[in-house]
């Protein structure tokens, strides 16, 4: 018997339909249950939805402003109406603790509603054309223009907020869309698109302007490497993230890949601050964020402190049953995963790392874990772990600490915890990372915020208001009103 009841139709929305697909179940990966049975696209499927995108693509650049505005207000209002549906769908499919999933939502209607609004901010400029003598006379502006299809891959640890982010901005800008979801959490996206798509009707837009495709790599290369499409917005490891670069030039590419993210704390911080800031930012999503807490940087003259600190809260992190709200840590995406992170721990524990909370598993679950003393060369500190695992070295100065996170072949955002002015412009200017965050955790993102890495951790931006921008190009108009010779 599945979890939940299905309210969208059988099948993939591709084209004005829904075509019909084999099935598999989406496992709760707290207990192995079936959640519900998730279509399974092919190579068939996608090069079907890129040919309805393309044939969809002059209406969705036609599309007067207030229709595509009237259209997200609609999709807001839709998902609004089904909130709790929707918590208890995420927490179902990806195995998140409720109290995250409530929290991905919330941040989904937010993005949904700032793409609505950037619709009247979408403009263009003049242009001084007779800078030049050659231009006296003459009259220059630029528009910004839909780029054309745009093929979204999210990944599986925020499937609603990841495909609002490629959605919003994608109807904003009045491009057609084709979605790709994780293959383990594509039940949230598929209700997602079946309301966009009734949405749509509503406000009479194409239906086939925001379809989805499910399935493995091929389906993946198949949607990227299509000649036909303007834009890949990828979210995703780094090692798919460079393929899809590669494969897909020169076709542009928005790319938000995985990080290590690192938090500093520097010699005057608010220790208790810090130490709290560490457990909220290290845990959430059971550590299943790009830009969780991962590598810690702590001043010498206050490691005592702060570890001590530390110690006593990690006593308080409730681990369990992600449906309960007190949980702040529960089960991994799956058994790979959980496998993974336990060796990674293992492995630094091996060569020299000290486990000063947790290190072990349990069913599906890692205890969340703090590990101390990392030697070079662990992967908990250079790769990106992906679970509930922190990594404390001590630094002797900010000049050490800053040094260290920027060895990293990641840059997406760090922190750092600091009573000092200059301390923290400091960390603002030389840190090189896509955000610097003061006195709160790396992981802090506001929605409406430009969002995205340097170095491997990806290219471009995102945030409704910076991915339209991606998803647009600039079309400059040039006129002389009066011909001469």
């Amino acid at each position: 018997m599945s979890l939940f009841e299905k309210s969208w139709p059988d099948g993939l929305p591709i084209g004005a339909s829904w075509l019909p697909a084999s099935e598999q179940d989406v496992i709760f990966p707290y207990d192995g249950q079936s959640v519900a049975a998730a279509p399974v696209g092919t190579v068939k499927h996608a090069l079907a939805a890129v040919d309805a995108a393309v044939s969809a693509r002059r209406t969705m650049g036609q599309l007067p402003s207030h229709v595509r505005r009237a259209w997200l207000r609609g999709v807001h209002a839709a998902v609004e109406a089904r909130r709790d549906q929707f918590e208890h769908l995420l927490v179902l499919e990806t195995g998140k603790p409720l109290r995250d999933c409530k929290v991905e939502v919330s941040r989904a209607l937010v993005t949904l509603d700032t793409g609505a609004d950037e619709v009247a901010r979408l403009h263009g400029e003049t242009v001084p054309l007779d800078l030049l003598p050659s231009g006296e006379g003459m009259i220059g502006f630029w528009q910004r223009k839909p780029i054309g299809v745009v093929i979204g891959i999210t990944g599986f640890n925020y499937p609603l907020l990841l495909a609002t982010h490629k959605v919003a901005p994608a109807i904003a800008s009045g491009c057609p869309i084709v979605l790709k979801t994780a293959p383990s959490t594509p039940l949230s996206t598929l209700w997602l698109v079946h309301l966009i798509r009734q949405c749509a009707e509503q406000v009479g837009a194409p239906t086939e302007g925001v379809q989805l495709v499910t399935g493995d790599v091929s389906v993946g290369e198949a949607l990227t490497t299509d000649p036909r499409i303007g834009i890949v917005s990828f979210t995703g490891s780094s090692v798919v993230g460079h393929a899809i670069a590669k494969a897909a030039a020169p076709r542009k590419v928005v790319l938000e890949l995985g990080s290590n993210s690192a938090l500093i704390v520097d010699g005057d911080a608010d220790i208790d601050a810090a130490a709290k800031a560490t457990v909220r930012g290290g845990y959430y999503a059971s550590g299943q964020a790009c830009i969780s807490i991962q590598r810690i940087l702590v001043v010498d003259s206050i490691r005592d402190a702060y570890l001590n600190r530390l110690t006593q809260l990690m006593k308080d992190v409730v681990v369990g049953d992600p449906r309960n709200l007190e949980t702040q840590v529960s089960a991994l995406i799956n058994g790979e995963a959980t496998s993974r992170v336990a060796m990674w721990i293992d492995d630094a524990v091996a060569a020299g790392a000290r486990v000063l909370h947790g290190g072990t598993s349990f069913g599906s679950c890692i205890q969340p874990t703090v590990l101390i003393d990392i030697p070079e060369g662990a992967k908990v500190w250079d790769e990106e772990v992906f679970g509930p695992v922190v990594c404390v070295r001590t630094v002797a100065n900010l000049d050490e600490a800053i040094k260290q996170v920027n060895t990293s072949r990641f840059g997406l955002q760090a922190s750092i915890f600091t009573s000092s002015i200059q301390n923290a412009f400091r960390a603002i200017e030389e840190l090189e990372v896509g955000g610097v965050v003061v006195n709160e955790v790396p992981g802090y993102r506001s929605d409406t915020m430009p969002y995205g890495g340097v170095k491997d951790s990806g290219i471009g931006r995102e945030g409704p208001r910076f991915a339209i921008e991606e998803f647009t190009v600039t079309r400059m108009a040039i006129i002389r009103p009066v011909a001469g010779d």
